[in-house]
């Protein structure tokens, strides 16, 4: 028999969503940018190194911040969005909707709406993933495919990011009761995000305009 306290333990463990394309731009342009800017340092002349340093600490905090720091952790209690500026904690009992158009979002139920940028929407892949599914209707008219068959083949008849949004949907419908997914919306910025990138635009403008 389970005692009250094992009733409210999440049942899934917690998942999390990042966009793979994102981190590996993110990771090639933080090489070329750190080959290019420890290049100047080494070899530039004059101001050249000190601009090189402040480009760099401007540069890298705003590459991490829209290519690897985005990401959707969800579990029964709640979803954690980390976006590039921005956390957001939003339970589940306050979320009214999440949906993908021309962007993956949350919506709460007091009128916030939340960018999801670890879940990019791709025209291209859902436009493909629309042909797809027109042209196995039309080879199928009658729905004859077997209920096993159509369920293993939905994920590849739905673009990635609608094939998410779905699934988090569900889950805020199927997780809101819960007693520990009660509360409301909390929003953090990312200060260690910002500080220093505006470290690194000051430090670049103050040399800029001295030179």
């Amino acid at each position: 028999m389970k005692s009250p306290d094992q009733s409210s333990e999440p049942a899934y463990a917690e998942r999390v969503f990042r966009s793979p394309a994102g981190i590996a731009g993110g990771a090639l342009l933080l090489a070329l940018g750190a080959w290019i800017g420890i290049d100047a340092v080494v070899r530039g002349e004059g101001r050249t190194p000190w601009l090189a340093l402040a480009g760099l600490l401007l540069a890298v905090p705003l590459v991490v911040a829209f290519t690897i720091r985005p990401a959707v952790f969800a579990d029964d209690d709640r979803l954690r969005v980390r976006n590039p500026f921005r956390s957001i904690v939003v339970p589940w009992a306050s979320v009214d909707d999440v949906r993908a158009g021309y962007s993956s979002e949350v919506l709460t139920k007091d009128g916030a709406k939340y960018q999801l940028w670890a879940v990019p929407v791709s025209l291209r892949k859902r436009k493909r993933a629309a042909r797809r599914q027109a042209q196995n209707a039309h080879d199928d008219p009658h729905s004859r495919t077997s209920v096993n068959a159509d369920v293993t083949d939905s994920h590849a008849r739905t673009a990635d990011a609608d094939h998410t949004v779905a699934g988090l949907r569900d889950q805020a419908e199927r997780c809101a009761s819960r007693p520990t997914a009660q509360g409301e919306p909390q929003v953090r910025w990312a200060y260690e995000v910002m500080g220093p990138a505006l470290a690194g635009l000051v430090v670049l403008i103050v040399l800029l305009a001295t030179g």
